[in-house]
């Protein structure tokens, strides 16, 4: 077991104070034990300046005062402490760069942050090369920062080239950080998170006031959102700090435990996955394509009962109700044929599965029949024996209303899947599937939907935690850099949720198409185009 601690802090303009702040909350961790401890990101000055040489004249160097006390505290405490801090290098770039130094005060290995968000790409330069995977007597860690983990492909490289543990530095103002893009990283990929966030003002307080009243946001949002923490492979939470105040969480972990890739069927998350089909995801990006979706699509997820001639009647009632996509569990017992007569006079499109000729399909049925198939990609222990042949790529289904792509079964549990609808700039997503793990409803397909700006139709058999499925819709707030139209939440890249509960027969729902356009989660940011996709060959080699 190794004892590892979060530890959240305030920082502002004051490099001393910062430093102090640092030290502190290092001899805090230390005085509890821990062997490995994580600080936020940003700690030697505010993520706030005049310009690209005030933040260069603000950086780090390495060997400079600040950083060699902290490699000092690492030394005395015989710890593994990783800072985010801003970093000058010799080749002029200023960068957001993780730090970890060694029981021994040595720097052991450094990572630039290589997707910026916001502001920063104004000061900063991103990363050019991947982070590393460094081995030690704990185990093998990786370093990532803040927006690198509100999309999937950083964390997921680090873990393919061996990560067991991941070390997370925020400085972010969103509640949802700690909600969901924190801890779907350990449970999509079966590892440790440690993950620290700021609290206190991120912006400078003489300007609180006005970038409040510029965002239509209440200044108390302008904070760091604390909630730094701790997640076991499972996505489970195992230690959490406070919204607000610098605090320290400790937590003794098995490490050897993200060494055990298998869900309950058995099935291998990253042996089963597709890299030869993940190519374009290292494509060059070219840009949303337009015209948009409909800005408003009635949807429904039914779930039939063992009745007789309940699915169809169910079906039926959707449609008539207004439903123009109704999603069904899969390999649930409906046929086309049957979901074809249910529809019969209305616009309404059906999706459900079927295992046909060695190969699990989901099938778009209208009222004529079915109009498109979609083979599951990926393998699951969960149908071995019966399904033989996967398909060997994304289909896309053009409707009067948009793009629709259809995730089949457990492909559901690969983020690479649902990046590729994105990429081929889909609307809405329809997932027939039967969900195994909490994580999978807790956060995996509403991260699927936020970090790529999607619509999720999602219908399965009964779930634990009492979820069978979810609706989820892309919000027209979203953001902190943009003014917001209704109350801000405090999350800025998060859908819009309605459940479907083990025992509901339908759910009813709006998704907005049209929002699948704007994928800006900040000024120069954006959530797809933006990923690194020069830096994602172990996604596309599967190492």
């Amino acid at each position: 077991m190794v004892r590892v601690a979060a530890a959240q802090l305030e920082t502002g303009q004051d490099v001393a104070a910062n430093l102090a702040a640092c030290l502190r909350v290092i001899d805090s961790a230390a005085a509890q034990g821990a062997e490995v401890i994580v600080l936020p990101e940003f700690c030697n000055h505010l993520s706030w300046y005049e310009d690209r040489a005030h933040a260069r004249r603000l950086a780090c160097r390495h060997g400079d005062p600040f950083l060699a006390a902290v490699s000092e505290r690492a030394a005395r405490h015989r710890a593994y402490v990783k800072i985010g801090v801003t970093l000058a290098r010799r080749d002029g770039r200023t960068t957001g760069a993780s730090l970890l130094y060694g029981p021994d005060g040595t720097l052991l290995g450094e990572a630039d942050k290589q997707t910026l968000m916001g502001a920063e790409n104004d000061h900063l330069d991103p990363g050019t090369t991947v982070g590393p995977v460094i081995e030690t007597e704990i185990g093998r860690l990786g370093m990532y920062a803040c927006m690198e983990g509100v999309i999937s492909e950083v964390t997921r490289g680090l873990v393919l080239r061996g990560a067991q543990v991941l070390l997370n530095s925020l400085n972010s103002f969103a509640v949802d950080e700690a909600s969901l893009h924190i801890p779907v990283r350990a449970a999509e990929n079966k590892v440790w998170v440690v993950a620290a966030n700021k609290v206190g003002p991120l912006v400078p307080a003489d300007t609180l006031r006005s970038v409040s009243a510029g965002l239509g946001v209440p200044p108390e949002w302008l904070h760091g959102a604390g909630e730094s923490q701790i997640v076991a492979p499972d996505g489970t939470v195992v230690a959490r700090a406070p919204r607000t105040g610098e605090a320290v969480v400790v937590a003794d972990i098995d490490v050897a435990l993200a060494d055990d890739k298998l869900r309950p069927d058995g099935t291998d998350i990253l042996a089963a996955r597709r890299p030869a089909l993940y190519g374009l995801i290292a494509a060059e990006p070219r840009g949303r394509r337009a015209p948009a979706g409909a800005e408003r699509l009635v949807v429904s997820a039914v779930r039939p009962g063992d009745e007789p001639g309940t699915a169809a009647d169910l079906i039926r009632q959707a449609a008539e109700g207004g439903a123009e996509l109704v999603v069904l569990p899969e390999l649930c017992g409906v046929t086309a044929a049957d979901a074809a007569r249910a529809v019969r006079g209305t616009a309404a499109h059906v999706v459900l599965t079927e295992i046909r000729d060695g190969a699990h399909e989901g099938l778009l049925v209208s009222a004529e029949g079915v109009v498109g198939r979609q083979r599951a990609l990926h393998a699951s222990a969960r149908h071995a024996g019966r399904v033989t042949s996967l398909g060997d790529g994304l289909e896309i289904f053009e409707l009067p209303w948009g793009r629709l792509a259809v995730v089949v079964g457990d492909d559901a549990v690969y983020p690479e899947t649902f990046r590729l609808a994105a990429l081929a700039d889909v609307d809405v997503v329809a997932v027939p599937f039967t969900p195994s793990e909490p994580w999978e409803l807790e956060y995996g397909l509403l991260e699927r939907a936020a970090e790529n700006r999607l619509n999720v139709v999602a219908a399965g058999h009964d779930g634990p935690a009492g979820l069978a499925g979810a609706i989820l819709a892309a919000p027209r707030d979203f953001t902190l850099w943009t003014a917001w139209e209704g109350p801000f939440s405090g999350r800025i890249s998060h859908p819009l949720v309605t459940p479907v509960k083990n025992g509901d027969r339908v759910v009813r729902a709006d998704v907005f198409p049209a929002q699948a356009v704007n994928r800006h989660v900040s000024r120069l940011t954006d959530l797809v185009d933006g990923r690194p996709w020069r830096l994602v060959d172990a996604l596309i080699t599967g190492h």
